[in-house]
């Protein structure tokens, strides 16, 4: 997705952005992750700072900025930034959220952060929201059935293991809408460039994908990005156990969540649009799918 920087925006749109601020941009800092917006930086005002993003309001990601936008008010003040505003400008939508300062943390065996980063996983999983997104990550993960579509079709490079467990997989793959479903509000994209720590308290950021499910998703994701920063599988889980609902989660239902994983992510590493680490992360979530069929 082509970015914006703040002086190629529309004069309207800049104009409405910094009278919801209340005062004029001084300078505007673009983070250095995220790609889903047309436009986000940190905006330094006389006395304070705002984080805004934004994007052309008929893009077909623009979704993503309202649900992030629906959502914040059930979000727990201090776990998440505060949405200050939002305006729909000449053609664009653009949001103004709390600025949060700090560092994404180190997700590697050993780190100091892991501590800090499982209070706050563990807090997400205390979120008892009025409502819940409508959206449904078990209905979003049922449009696309990759393992059931590969069965029929399979491409030509498809990985030797996961050709030889195709059926299995795709088995499993038709169990996840089931065991997936439930009412707990959830981020669905946790990963260090989703966090921020600064002095031991974790701070939860981008909610676009934000969607109902069952409680230990969260967890889930965290165990696949915890692999990537270096944790052997056994280790990763043993993190999650921390989380009360990982606890709770039936084992089928972790299963049937990692094997589709990989097949989504898998499915996305051939796409064009498919960034740099998706092969080593969808590789990641092939140990993990494979270590829990294993124990199965």
């Amino acid at each position: 997705m082509s970015r914006h920087e703040w002086d190629a925006l529309p004069e309207g749109v800049r104009n409405a952005v910094e009278q919801h601020c209340g005062g004029t941009v001084i300078n505007a800092k673009a983070p250095e992750r995220g790609c889903s917006s047309e436009f986000s930086a940190t905006l330094h005002l006389n006395g304070g700072a705002v984080f805004c993003k934004g994007i052309r309001a008929t893009a077909p990601s623009a979704w993503m900025h309202r649900n992030e936008a629906a959502v914040n008010h059930l979000l727990p003040h201090g776990l998440a930034p505060r949405l200050l505003w939002q305006t729909e400008t000449d053609g664009w939508l653009m949001l103004g959220f709390e600025h949060a300062a700090g560092r994404h943390p180190n997700l590697s065996p050993y780190s100091a952060d892991l501590t800090p980063v499982a209070e706050a996983v563990a807090a997400l999983q205390r979120i008892t929201p009025r409502a819940v997104p409508n959206r449904s990550i078990a209905a979003r993960w049922a449009r696309l059935p990759v393992w059931q579509q590969y069965t029929q079709n399979p491409p030509n490079d498809l990985d030797p293991w996961e050709q030889e467990n195709l059926p299995h997989l795709a088995e499993l793959e038709a169990t996840a809408h089931e065991l997936l479903d439930g009412d707990a509000l959830l981020h669905t994209d946790l990963q260090p460039g989703n966090l921020l720590i600064n002095d031991d308290k974790v701070v939860v950021i981008d909610w676009a994908w934000a969607s109902r499910g069952a409680p230990w998703i969260d967890p889930a994701f965290m165990v696949i990005r915890l692999m990537a920063a270096g944790h052997p599988p056994e280790s990763a889980e043993s993190w999650a156990r921390q989380i009360p609902t990982w606890q709770a989660a039936p084992t089928a239902a972790v299963t049937a969540f990692a094997t589709t994983v990989l097949g989504l992510w898998r499915h996305k590493t051939r796409s064009p649009a498919a960034r740099p680490h998706s092969a080593r992360l969808t590789a990641v979530a092939q140990d993990w799918a494979r270590h829990r069929l294993d124990a199965t």
